[in-house]
């Protein structure tokens, strides 16, 4: 089996608190014509280089029925930065527009099956994976960045047309995983493609 969802598959359900002071179920975003889910973090430049496309890519796409929904499952033991405390602060500085929840457990993460910082997951209208994997093929310097896997999968799937590159291999930052090593990741998860 598997360690990261497939194409097709569903959803796992998430109970997890927000930055901005509320608990979220995946139910709670419902009704959202398309479900984004990604696995992100405060630290990684992978993620902060990134940011902007990502913040582009929603602000492009809510107007049309997608929700954004970004998740912080990394081991403060690894990365004192990655606490709930500095997720609150950095949406304060940064008002990203999607929730922004926390896995301390990383019970959604295993669940998901998340690789790396960031990885993600858009699902459609009843809740099956469509794309996974990358944002963008530079996430470090996005000014070298030639293609935004994310935009473009959007894109066609609300076009009604079938995502031409359903999945990609995320890039960045592994997720730092509870008492183990800053590089380690479970023995099962490997490359997607």
């Amino acid at each position: 089996m598997a360690f990261t969802l497939q194409i097709g598959d569903k959803a796992p359900g998430f109970e997890l608190p927000a930055t901005d002071g509320n608990t979220y179920r995946l139910s709670d975003v419902g009704d959202a014509k398309v479900l984004v889910v990604f696995f992100t973090c405060n630290h990684c430049p992978y993620v902060t280089g990134s940011d902007e496309v990502t913040r582009k890519t929603a602000e492009k796409f809510i107007p049309h029925g997608v929700r954004f929904v970004g998740i912080n499952s990394n081991s403060v033991k690894t990365h004192a930065t990655d606490s709930f405390d500095h997720m609150v602060e950095r949406m304060n500085t940064h008002r990203f527009p999607w929730l922004y929840l926390h896995d301390e457990s990383q019970q959604v993460a295993l669940a998901y099956g998340a690789l790396r910082t960031p990885h993600f997951y858009v699902f459609d209208q009843d809740r099956k994976l469509v794309y996974t994997g990358r944002g963008v093929d530079n996430p470090r310097d996005t000014s070298k960045m030639t293609v935004n896997d994310l935009k473009n999968a959007l894109k066609e799937h609300l076009a009604g047309k079938s995502v031409s590159t359903p999945m990609t291999n995320p890039i960045g930052c592994n997720v730092k995983w509870e008492d183990q090593d800053a590089h380690w990741m479970p023995p099962e998860a490997c490359d997607l493609v």
